[in-house]
């Protein structure tokens, strides 16, 4: 936590902002479960494919996703669970292609946005606005990185309800995967 704290006071957010990341990151580090739903685009480069997503999962389960649309692939669901991501489709199981190096696929980008939130490396934290919502912006990456180059994870909050509106995971600069929130809500166990 003290190395959290020092590096916040480097990535130049104010100290309102700051405090705000750190209530955010025990927030997830402490929930037991989770749902909402989002629109998912994927990046592949040459094709990009957009999803509407409706999502569960707890610690013990994982991270279920299903696909509500387009309709042609709404009812496909993805599991996520240690490591693993595999699709489930009237009782056939496929894999999903990588969208980076790392191995990401479009159905794990949420397992790992979650993952990132929990532990990843703070870089940046910034204020923008969005209409009459004031958000709060928080960039991910590995210290050792120059940025815009490997992976990044960027999140958008708005600041006075303290949820999550969107994220975005990048690679080289590209974006890979875009998740939008129009609902996610969590369960933190009571102290």
């Amino acid at each position: 936590m003290i190395l959290l704290l020092a590096l916040l006071c480097a990535c130049g957010g104010g100290n309102e902002d700051n405090d705000l990341v750190l209530s955010l990151r025990e927030d997830f580090q402490n929930m037991d479960a989770w749902s909402g739903e989002m629109e998912l685009t994927a990046d592949y480069g040459q094709r990009v494919y957009a999803y509407s997503v409706s999502f569960t999962g707890d610690r013990e389960e994982g991270t279920t996703l299903t696909i509500t649309a387009p309709e042609e692939a709404a009812g496909i669901t993805a599991v996520a669970k240690e490591g693993q991501t595999w699709l489930d489709y009237d009782g056939v199981r496929l894999e999903t292609g990588p969208l980076d190096p790392q191995g990401l696929s479009p159905m794990d980008a949420l397992p790992a946005l979650l993952t990132e939130l929990e532990t990843g490396t703070v870089a940046e934290v910034g204020t923008e606005t969005d209409g009459d919502l004031s958000l709060l912006r928080l960039t991910l990456r590995d210290p050792e990185v120059t940025p815009g180059t490997e992976r990044e994870t960027v999140f958008w909050f708005d600041k006075a309800q303290k949820t999550l509106l969107r994220a975005e995971l990048r690679n080289d600069g590209a974006t890979v995967v875009s998740c939008v929130f129009s609902s996610f809500t969590m369960t933190i166990p009571k102290a």
